[in-house]
């Protein structure tokens, strides 16, 4: 079937930029917010993804993971998150999450990864960006990466991220083993 005119007008690019030093004081500013909505749901809320990770390449998309104490109570703040711009997705393919985008499925600005206390995914997503941190080097190979596949897949997000994944598993596989080694 062939897409609508308007579904093209939202079909997601694959846009990938050098590091922004603004991207911390954007995180600091929305996870301020995402505290006054959440209140006391809120455990600890981190900047996760490429945009936390200095000086390399990143879709200008910040990444939050807010930890909860109770995921269930997360829905219950769907309305004040849409009043403040985002779209409540669910769980979006992440059993346990509570998944949030700003702005619309083509232009987004911030995604929100909300996950209860002893969420596994929390432990990988905080793995992954500390061991890029520690490993500059493989840093820097994943932002020539998403540079190279961002000119292949501009207008094919699934490309895109099926082309990362191969590299995604392969360093969270070695950020396990470095935090055991590390503890």
């Amino acid at each position: 079937m062939e897409a609508r005119p308007s579904d093209k007008a939202k079909v997601r690019k694959v846009k990938v930029v050098p590091h922004d030093q603004n991207w911390s004081k954007l995180f600091r500013a929305e996870a301020d917010e995402i505290t006054a909505i959440f209140g006391q749901e809120v455990v600890i809320i981190h900047h996760i993804g490429s945009t936390a990770i200095p000086n390399i390449s990143a879709k200008p998309i910040i990444d939050i993971l807010v930890e909860v104490h109770d995921i269930e109570k997360i829905d219950d703040f769907n309305k004040e998150m849409i009043e403040r711009g985002y779209q409540p997705k669910g769980e979006f393919g992440i059993p346990g999450r509570r998944f949030f985008i700003k702005g619309d499925d083509a232009n987004r600005t911030h995604h929100i990864h909300t996950f209860q206390t002893g969420n596994p995914r929390i432990e990988c997503h905080l793995n992954f960006k500390d061991y890029m941190i520690a490993h500059p080097q493989e840093a820097q190979t994943y932002g020539r990466l998403k540079e190279e596949l961002a000119r292949r897949c501009p207008g094919d997000i699934e490309g895109y991220m099926a082309g990362k994944d191969g590299f995604i598993k392969e360093i969270e596989r070695k950020a396990q083993a470095w935090r055991e080694g590390s503890c």
